[in-house]
């Protein structure tokens, strides 16, 4: 069967044009391999999909295999601890560190897997709308139903939304606010995102804006990130392409010979920090931030940083352009 019209089978939500955007990005792969619309699948083939604002058929949930009722109570209880805000349209979750949103090649527990605990009777399973990295901490929102999906998916797509992330820097971004473009691509033998140059193969459009709030004499700074786009990895890429990477990133940390400070943990220092929403249902927007995760904070307690002193009204950087 070909690929497009799988999609048009499962995801009847799902415009061609979007689809095509997907393949093209390589968000959408089988078997780990970027494909076009007319490739043809066949029973056995693992497709990858991104979230997607759109309800998957009941005929497939129906062949899913049913989780146990402890399982179900465990995932309940652990979504319950994440909530910072929830209404009947929209769920806002501070998910851990080190939990993926998506299941993946040897995972077992992920969000999207757990937030079947929350199907209601009628079968509707709440939806996630975007994605964080495994490692990144804090703010994610859910939809609650199909078309509270379809319209923060939309607030999404046509950037009415306003996302702040914190993180520790590896030495102090000179000017210390600014505006960083660049194109992004994925390298497939690293399986991490690269700046390359406009006009290659599948290069992305990337701006985000930085802050630097505070800092440790030279070696450490806390900078508040936004990412104007939305590429994969985007903030993680940018930060080590101006030469101060984010503390504990495995993927992108490229200084030799840095040496981590004593008390800090190895662990990425990116947490989404807050985001502003309009609300689904058109009245009024979703305003929430979420508290720094327990690495972070030790952090933060061993550097004398105090996430109080933050003002989010004064978090709005120039746009002074950096040319690298």
């Amino acid at each position: 069967m070909r690929l497009d019209r799988w999609f048009k089978a499962h995801y009847p939500g799902l415009g061609f044009g979007r689809l095509q955007k997907l393949l093209r990005t390589g968000q959408v792969r089988v078997d780990g391999k970027r494909v076009e619309a007319s490739t043809r699948v066949a029973k056995g083939q693992m497709i990858r999909i991104p979230p997607l604002g759109v309800e998957l058929p009941a005929d497939d949930k129906k062949n899913a295999k049913p989780k146990s009722t402890k399982l179900i109570a465990d995932d309940r209880k652990a979504i319950e601890e994440m909530l910072l805000f929830e209404d009947n349209q929209v769920m806002v979750l501070n998910k851990p560190a080190g939990l993926a949103v998506q299941g993946g090649s040897g995972l077992k527990r992920h969000l999207d897997g757990m937030l079947e605990a929350f199907t209601d009777r009628k079968g509707n399973k709440p939806r996630l709308v975007h994605r964080l990295d495994r490692e990144t901490s804090g703010i994610i929102l859910v939809a609650r139903t199909r078309q509270a999906a379809q319209e923060l998916t939309k607030s999404f797509r046509h950037r009415n939304t306003r996302k702040i992330y914190w993180t520790m820097l590896a030495g102090v971004p000179k000017p210390k606010q600014g505006r960083i473009s660049t194109f992004l691509a994925r390298s497939e033998a690293e399986e991490r995102m690269q700046v390359v140059r406009q006009g290659e193969d599948d290069a992305q459009h990337a701006v985000s804006l930085y802050s630097v709030f505070e800092q440790s004499a030279q070696k450490l700074s806390w900078v508040t990130m936004k990412p104007v786009t939305g590429r994969t990895h985007q903030l993680r890429a940018h930060a080590a392409h101006i030469g101060h990477p984010i503390i504990g990133d495995d993927k992108y940390f490229n200084i030799e010979n840095w040496e981590l400070p004593g008390g800090i943990q190895n662990r990425l220092h990116l947490l989404a920090r807050r985001i502003v929403i309009p609300h689904p249902s058109g009245h009024g927007k979703i305003d929430v931030s979420a508290p720094l995760p327990p690495h972070m904070q030790q952090t933060w307690n061993l550097l004398g940083f105090n996430a109080s002193d933050y003002d989010p009204e004064a978090d709005d950087p120039d746009e002074t352009v950096i040319k690298r």
